[in-house]
């Protein structure tokens, strides 16, 4: 019998997982480089969708101690653990460290996972540290799956965006963002936007796309805070959404080619949209 891809990768999501990566994985503390390998693991504990460094202990510069019992051991067992959640949160059965170097102390950005494939290795907290480096090349946000994907593509299928029977936009200039495990989005030139867009304080990033802008939208009788957003200066693999506006599918409905589209309810797109602070739809 045949099985779905993503029904597989699912199923998965429940694991310890790790995958070995060639590239030369350094980081920052306190102005020192504290870690150095070129042996790295990208480790995703139990129900976390984003990966995290893994190195060995003795490619660590500090001194590594046993963190309290309180913060050892499987903690956390929601149906899903996005990049909002903390690192102290682990799924895992192990031992938290505190590390201690030279110029800094931080608490609890080791765990040291109690799996006989990992032995030896210590996962690290990314936001523990004030800078990444994969190569000479800075990394931002979280490091990037390798597994993941995201594809643009250019279409003149007839797209509508309508909320509360309001249309918000129109357009058969589309471009079609396709992203490993979340929705298709639908990106429209800001001239096929027809609702007026407020733009508001919030600001994102995506290891994938960049940082992006928020934009609040006011259909009769309601506003609704950060409805849409764009991408005004992304990453360069990014380029074909520069100044494009997509809107929450999850939030809005969406009419392809005179069929509406259901609003879409998985497991990882809700935990994106709570990541974002958006809530109540």
């Amino acid at each position: 019998m045949a099985t779905l891809v993503r029904d597989a990768a699912s199923r998965r999501l429940a694991e310890l997982r790790y995958e070995p990566t060639e590239k030369r994985v350094r980081a920052l503390l306190a102005g020192e480089e504290v870690v150095d390998s070129t042996r790295a693991l990208l480790v995703w504990e139990p129900k976390r969708v984003v990966p995290a460094y893994a190195v060995a202990i003795e490619d660590v510069r500090g001194k590594l101690v046993p963190a309290p019992a309180s913060a050892s051991g499987a903690t956390w067992q929601p149906p899903i653990i996005h990049p909002g959640i903390g690192f102290a949160e682990h799924s895992t059965d192990g031992q938290a460290f505190d590390l201690h170097t030279l110029q800094a102390t931080r608490e609890g950005v080791a765990f040291a996972p109690a799996d006989p494939d990992l032995a030896g290795y210590v996962i690290l907290d990314y936001h523990g540290f004030d800078a990444w480096y994969e190569e000479d090349e800075p990394v931002v946000g979280h490091p990037r799956d390798p597994f993941h994907r995201v594809d643009m593509r250019r279409s003149s299928r007839h797209v509508r965006v309508e909320l509360d029977g309001e249309l918000l936009a129109e357009s058969s200039r589309a471009t079609l963002l396709f992203e490993t495990s979340l929705p298709t989005r639908f990106y429209l030139p800001r001239e096929d936007v027809l609702s007026d867009l407020q733009p508001s304080g919030k600001r994102t990033y995506c290891p994938y796309k960049g940082h992006a802008s928020y934009w609040s939208v006011e259909v009769p009788g309601r506003a609704h805070q950060d409805l849409a957003w764009t991408y005004e200066d992304p990453l360069p693999e990014a380029a074909p959404v520069t100044g494009l506006v997509a809107f929450f599918d999850e939030r809005v409905d969406v009419v392809l080619d005179g069929e509406r589209r259901s609003r879409p309810r998985t497991a990882v797109s809700q935990a994106i949209l709570e990541e974002a602070g958006i809530t109540g739809i």
